[in-house]
Order: structure tokens, then C-alpha cells, then sequence
């Protein structure tokens, strides 16, 4: 069998690009490497999912050969969201799961989010899995292969938790990613008025790409819900781990800010409750969550990162402005975008006042989205640690949890190493306009000396 690319397996997750790192013959290859690195951990079954783009039923078949032939019975779960493979984990009682989803990555990509009990691999854990591999050496067996539904368990888990007091009106883009095989049923099922946007799966995403952290992808979402006069709109990534909102005017609700709600619902009741985010978010939610009784935590950004370091910090809640949002209050404590909407529509039902006024206390300040600048994945890393060397001496402080947060009198500014693209991610915020273009401009500038350097 021809090898694997070294380069697919990345911080939490393997990802590359189909037919030239991910082939059937590397799928396999991955299912052989994981279940003999699996059941050394114990593991017996695993359950398996998969998105909707054009890649993954041939991959589901390769990487089931491998598993199989690891002895592992698997509990094929389908076409579903990832938090609903996650929830099949947790339902079924197996000891690991698989996941095939390019998340948000263009459709030519496809990849694999890997759990070993309810936690998923990352770090040095998925380069062990490529030295497993590379070494050749695999675990025998014969397993075993059953298919189970887990969308309607899954509905009426969450039907069965929690309940919206009155009736809202909502729009759904899922923006023909797989939210849209469980979210409008759901809302619906639970008294919502539900307007679609987008809701057939559909692999080669030909509305608009499923990425809801770029403004431009939103703006369907925008424009229905002022067209319809919805209370809230919720758009979601291509496997609905990921959620963007949008308030009843039309603008965008941003992933820190959307922990600020839930947030403050959560402190209420559970005051003194450790509350985790990541670099890129807003100073405003860690002071607000300080505010309310809590404890803020920033940590790395990335889905397996978070919920490694919810279980160390026994935190309630953990989100990223990306739109993951965690959940361990009430719920099982991974990411899941169809349930934070459900949480949202909770506590705009109780509110009886417009989204946008829930957030209105908050300092204003200015700040910009995320920005991805193109940098090649061997030299990403470097970069930022040269941008680090550049900004120390006009910085008041420099924050290292995750790439560089450099804090300036009036605002900060980030730099960090995607870990699922071949970029860097920027992001700024600050008290006024002015602050934020003077913080940009020394951060891009040392990006643009960092990058220099290295090609010298």
C-alpha cells in the first residue's frame, strides 16, 4: 500500500487532500493504524459517521476494511453532524469513535476526527497514530459491522432535556451540510417556526460554502431573517459542530459573544463555575464572565484542546469564537452546534427581550473577524515564533497559550498557526477604530518581516 502523507496528521485531527493524501489505499491504512493503536487503550467497539461530501462513503468502506481488520466492531451511525457521532459514543456505550468530515475545509479535502473513549486524539497522540503506520505493525482480527440510527435517539435526547417556553421564529442555513438532516425536525418538533435555508445535503456545497466564521457566508442568513422578521438565525459548518448567529436586525453574534450568553445563564445558577475560551476571543468575555462570578480560563484554541482542558478545569462551559460552543452543564460536555442553538433559543424565549438587546451592557469595543493569511504548514509555526521576537519590545505583554496575543495600551492583537490550514490567523480588537488600525498595522507588518526572514 502506498504511505501515508506525514502532513495529514495535524494537531486533532487527520485532514489532507482526496486522491493525493487521501486515497483509498491511505484510508484503510488509518483504519488498521487506529484500531491497533485503539485497543491497546482497551477499545473493542468504536462508532462511525460520516459528512455529506462526495469522498466519504468510499471512505467509510476503506476505513471499516481497516477497522475490521483490527477486530473492532463497529456501530455505522450513517450521514450525521460530528456532535452526533459524539452523542452515539456516549448512547451506545462503545469505547471510541471515528469520524470522516472535512469540517470546514473546501470540498476537495476530507478527513477523520478519532476518539478513544469520549475524548478525541490530538497532540503527540496523533503522531503516535502515524508512527503506528509507518511501522506496519497491526492488530488481527475479525469484526464485526451493525447499523444503528442515532438522529432520532439523538432528537429525543434533546427534546427530552430542555424546552422552549414560547414559540420563536428561526431561520436554519446549513448551508447543505449535515445539520440539515436533524436541525429544522428538531426546532420544529420543539414549537419552533422554522424558515430553511439550504437544508439538503449536498457534498459540493453549491449555495455558499458551510464556513460560518466568514461574514460573506452568512449573508443569505442575514437577509432572510430580515426578510421574515425572525427572532434569531443560526447557520452552521458542513458537519454542525460549529455555529454562527444572527440577531433579529441582521448582525452577527461571534462566537465569544455568544459565550457571553450562555455564560451568564450559566453563573446564575452555578456561580463560581470555570468558564473556558480560547485566544482569538474578546476581552470583554473574560471580563464579563469575572463579572457574573466566574472563572475565566484562555487556553489553545481547537476542539480537542478545549475539551481536554474542560475536563482538567471541571469548567461548565467552553466555546471559541469559531462557534464551537462545549456544553457540561446539562449536557455530555463536547462540541455541538444543534444543541447550543437550543440553548440559545432557551434563553431568548425566557428573555422576552430581542437578541440584540441581551448584549447591549457589554464596553463597546472595536474588533475585527478572523483573518487567514496564506503560509505554507512547514513554516507556519516559525513564522509566528519570529512575529513573537518582532512585537516583544513594543508589546505591554505577550500571551504564548496559543501562537501570540499581544497586548497594547487600547487593545491586543493575535497571530497563530492554524492548525487545520495552511495559514495564519489574525485578529484584532481595541477601544476605537484607531487603536485597532495602529495594532494591525504593527502585527501585519512583523508577519510580513517574520515571513522575510525565513524565506531568507
Amino acid at each position: 500500500m502506498a504511505p501515508i502523507n506525514p502532513l495529514v496528521f495535524r494537531e486533532y485531527d487527520v485532514r489532507g487532500l482526496v486522491g493525493r493524501d487521501l486515497h483509498r489505499d491511505a484510508v484503510v491504512l488509518l483504519g488498521k493504524g487506529y484500531g491497533t493503536l485503539a485497543a491497546a487503550d482497551g477499545v473493542r467497539s468504536v462508532a462511525l459517521g460520516r459528512d455529506c461530501r462526495l469522498s466519504s462513503p468510499g471512505f467509510r468502506d476503506a476505513i471499516a476494511e481497516g477497522l475490521l481488520s483490527a477486530g473492532l466492531k463497529v456501530i455505522d451511525v450513517g450521514v450525521c453532524p460530528t456532535p452526533l457521532l459524539y452523542f452515539a459514543i456516549h448512547h451506545f456505550g462503545v469505547d471510541g469513535g471515528v469520524m470522516i468530515t472535512g469540517s470546514h475545509n473546501p470540498p476537495e479535502f476530507n478527513g477523520f476526527k478519532l476518539c478513544v473513549g469520549t475524548g478525541t486524539l490530538y497532540g503527540e497522540r496523533i503522531q503516535d497514530l502515524r508512527r503506528v503506520i509507518e511501522r506496519g505493525e497491526f492488530r488481527e482480527g475479525k469484526g464485526e459491522i451493525v447499523s444503528r440510527d442515532i438522529i432520532s435517539e439523538y432528537r429525543k435526547f434533546v427534546a427530552g432535556n430542555l424546552a422552549i417556553p414560547r414559540k420563536l421564529k428561526v431561520v436554519v442555513d446549513a448551508g447543505n451540510g449535515t445539520a440539515g438532516a436533524v436541525a429544522p425536525a428538531l426546532f420544529r418538533e420543539m414549537g419552533m417556526e422554522v424558515t430553511e435555508l439550504f437544508c439538503d445535503p449536498d457534498g459540493r456545497f453549491p449555495n455558499h460554502f458551510p464556513d460560518p466564521t466568514v461574514p460573506e457566508n452568512l449573508r443569505f442568513l442575514v437577509g432572510k431573517v430580515r426578510e421574515v422578521g425572525a427572532d434569531v438565525g443560526v447557520g452552521y459548518d458542513g458537519d454542525a459542530d460549529r455555529i454562527g448567529v444572527i440577531d433579529e436586525k441582521g448582525d452577527v453574534i461571534y462566537g465569544d459573544y455568544l459565550l457571553v450568553l450562555f455564560a451568564r445563564e450559566i453563573l446564575s445558577r452555578k456561580p463560581g463555575a470555570a468558564v473556558i475560551s480560547e485566544v482569538k476571543s474578546s476581552q470583554n468575555l473574560y471580563d464579563d464572565i469575572a463579572r457574573h462570578g466566574g472563572r475565566p480560563v484562555m487556553w489553545k484554541a481547537g476542539h480537542s484542546l478545549i475539551k481536554a482542558k474542560m475536563k482538567e478545569e471541571n469548567a461548565e462551559l467552553a466555546g471559541e469564537m469559531s462557534g464551537h460552543v462545549f456544553f457540561r452543564d446539562r449536557y455530555l460536555g463536547f462540541d455541538d452546534a444543534i444543541y447550543a442553538s437550543v440553548r440559545l433559543f432557551e434563553i431568548l424565549a425566557k428573555e422576552r427581550r430581542p437578541l440584540s438587546a441581551l448584549l447591549s451592557d457589554l464596553p463597546p469595543v472595536v474588533s475585527t473577524p478572523e483573518i487567514r493569511v496564506d503560509c505554507p504548514d512547514e513554516i507556519k509555526v516559525r513564522v509566528v515564533e519570529e512575529v513573537a521576537r518582532i512585537v516583544a519590545p513594543q508589546a505591554r505583554e505577550v500571551i504564548d497559550v496559543d501562537g501570540i496575543r499581544a497586548l497594547f495600551d487600547g487593545g491586543w492583537g493575535l497571530v497563530r498557526a492554524s492548525n487545520t490550514q495552511p495559514v495564519l490567523v489574525l485578529r484584532f480588537e481595541g477601544r476605537d477604530e484607531a487603536a485597532v488600525r495602529r495594532i494591525r498595522g504593527v502585527m501585519e507588518e512583523a508577519v510580513e518581516r517574520a515571513r522575510a526572514a525565513i524565506r531568507a
